[in-house]
C-alpha cells in the first residue's frame, strides 16, 4: 500500500508546499488548532518538529520555538497523542523531523510503533547516518509502512548523494545552502548539480528544497528545480507574531502558492 505522501506525488507532481511547525509551540496545544487551519489551506504536507535542546540544523527561529515549546512540557508521548486527535481532521500527509537523542531515548521500536499508531506518514532525522538507519532502523521503518526522508546538501559527495537519495522514500529534502534553516538567502548555494545528477540516475523519488525558503519568488524558483518547497522559519515568525492564526496562515500560504505557478517536473 502506497503511503499518503507517495499517493500525493502521483496526484501532483509539482508546486508541493511543506509546512515546518514546531510541537508545542507557541503554546502546548497550538498543534491541536494550527493543524486544521493547514488542512484547509493550500498547503500539501504538514512537518512537525520534535523539541529538542540542541538542534544543530534549525537556525535562531526554530531553536527559539524548540526552546519554547520545551518549557510549555512538550514531550513525544504528548506529541504522539496531540497527532493522534488531528489526524482524522486531515488528510494531508503528516512528516515529523527530530534529533537520534529523543528516538533513542524513546526506544527505537517504541518510537517507529507510535508514529504508525498516532498516524505520522514519516521521518526526517538530520543526524541518523545512513550506516545505522540501514543497520538498525530501516526494518522498523518497512515494518510500520514509514516513509524515512535523508537530507542532501549542494556540497555532498556524488555517490553519498546517490545512496542517501536511493535510501529515501516519500521525497528527498534538498538543503538550499551549507548553513542552518531560515538563512539568508545569499547564502544559498546552487543545487541544479545534485538534481541533474539525481535525475540522471534514473530515480523517480520526488525532490523538495528547504533551508531558507521563506517567500513566494523563493518558492517559485524551487519549483523550477523541483517538486516543491519545505517553508520553516518564515511560518514558524508568523505564528509568533499572529493574533489571529485563523487569517493569517491560511492568507500566507496563499501569497506562496498564487503567486507561483505548477512547473512539470521530467
Amino acid at each position: 500500500m502506497k503511503t499518503r505522501t507517495e499517493l500525493l506525488f502521483e496526484k501532483q507532481p509539482g508546486n508541493n508546499l511543506s509546512i515546518f511547525i514546531t510541537a508545542g509551540f507557541p503554546k502546548k496545544e497550538s498543534l491541536l488548532e494550527i493543524i486544521p487551519l493547514l488542512e484547509n489551506s493550500d498547503c500539501d504536507i504538514i512537518e512537525i518538529g520534535i523539541p529538542f535542546s540542541d538542534p544543530s540544523a534549525d537556525g535562531p527561529v526554530i531553536q527559539q520555538s524548540s526552546t519554547l515549546a520545551l518549557n510549555n512540557g512538550m514531550n513525544l508521548e504528548l506529541l504522539f497523542k496531540q497527532v493522534k486527535q488531528v489526524r482524522p481532521l486531515t488528510t494531508k500527509p503528516i512528516i515529523l523531523m527530530g534529533y537520534l537523542n529523543s528516538l533513542l531515548k524513546f526506544g527505537i521500536e517504541a518510537f517507529y510503533r507510535s508514529c504508525h499508531e498516532a498516524g505520522v506518514d514519516g521521518l526526517i532525522i538530520p543526524d541518523l547516518p545512513l550506516k545505522e538507519f540501514k543497520k538498525e532502523h530501516e526494518l522498523y521503518i518497512k515494518k510500520y509502512k514509514l516513509d524515512f526522508i535523508f537530507l542532501i546538501t549542494p556540497t555532498t559527495e556524488n555517490k553519498r548523494a546517490l545512496e542517501l537519495a536511493t535510501n529515501s522514500s516519500g521525497f528527498v529534502y534538498l538543503v538550499s545552502s551549507n548553513s542552518t534553516t531560515g538563512t539568508e538567502n545569499k547564502n544559498r548555494l546552487d543545487l541544479s548539480e545534485k538534481i541533474i545528477l539525481l535525475k540522471k540516475s534514473g530515480l523517480k523519488i520526488p525532490l523538495l528544497i528547504g533551508f531558507g525558503i521563506s517567500t513566494a519568488s523563493d518558492f517559485t524558483k524551487a519549483c523550477e528545480q523541483a517538486n516543491g518547497a519545505i517553508i520553516g522559519s518564515a511560518f514558524i515568525q508568523l505564528v509568533k507574531n499572529s493574533t489571529n492564526l485563523q487569517k493569517d496562515i491560511p492568507q500566507f500560504i496563499q501569497t506562496i502558492k498564487t503567486k507561483s505557478y505548477d512547473h512539470s517536473i521530467n
